[in-house]
């Protein structure tokens, strides 16, 4: 049996989220699908990470194993011509039997887009949001981030999660013309803890909490006191890192 991996960049727009469903249409399925017809055989294919229904990826990672003697070039373009247009394979390779996309990431960062005002081309790539925001003070907050901590109040509680460490290496905001774009680098990520640290902070920036809500909030983990779950669709998850660094 071979060991493939797969890069993967799709719009999350009409996808019920990365994770098969027996009814809606997922990212994993139309992949499945599509290497199950290219191969000749069933696949199990296991991704990163599981992004949520409106979520878009430019660098998921997912690995499959098989007989089939199909080099990754071929695989690559072949498999391309089969997938439906929200979805393309950016790389595959021939990896070591003991990789997993999943238990073998080190490192993975998302990027957070808010658009001040309408917004017309990038609509289903961006949270549009009206209120005029202060970058300053979310910026301040977002500081806080860094380092280990346990993330009890920025994650779904249904189910609570056993384990709710995460050690954050970088999180930062910047600006670039009317969008307010946050990205955050960590070894791991609680589900919706990304959209609920922008809700968050976007409460900071309309100056609604202070700069200091994030720091008490990661010391008390109470997620009732933290702010709503931004949407799905400005979420996009930019790489996954391995030992030696990004695929």
């Amino acid at each position: 049996m071979r060991t493939l991996r797969l890069v993967i960049e799709y719009d999350g727009t009409h996808f019920a989220g990365w994770q098969s469903q027996k009814s809606d249409r997922t990212v994993q399925d139309a992949l499945k699908q599509a290497l199950h017809i290219l191969l000749k055989e069933p696949v199990r294919l296991i991704g990163a990470g599981r992004t949520d229904a409106g979520t878009h990826a430019l660098g998921q990672v997912a690995h499959f194993q098989t007989e089939a003697a199909l080099p990754p070039d071929r695989l690559l373009r072949s498999l391309n011509g089969l997938l439906p247009p929200d979805i393309a394979v950016r790389a595959a390779d021939e990896v070591a039997a003991d990789f997993h996309a999943r238990y073998s990431a080190t490192r993975k960062r998302y990027r957070y887009r808010i658009h001040q005002g309408k917004a017309a081309v990038n609509r289903t790539q961006v949270w549009t949001y009206y209120p005029e925001l202060s970058l300053d003070p979310m910026a301040a907050a977002a500081r806080a981030l860094c380092g280990e901590r346990a993330f009890g109040a920025f994650c779904k509680q249904d189910p609570i999660p056993e384990h709710l460490t995460c050690r954050v290496f970088d999180a930062v905001w910047s600006q670039r013309g009317p969008e307010l774009i946050f990205e955050i680098e960590a070894n791991r990520f609680l589900r919706h803890m990304v959209r609920i640290l922008v809700g968050t902070m976007v409460e900071i920036g309309r100056g609604t909490r202070p700069p200091t809500a994030i720091a008490d909030l990661l010391a008390t983990g109470d997620r009732t006191a933290a702010g709503a779950t931004a949407p799905a669709c400005g979420l996009c998850l930019l790489w996954v890192a391995y030992p030696g660094g990004l695929v």
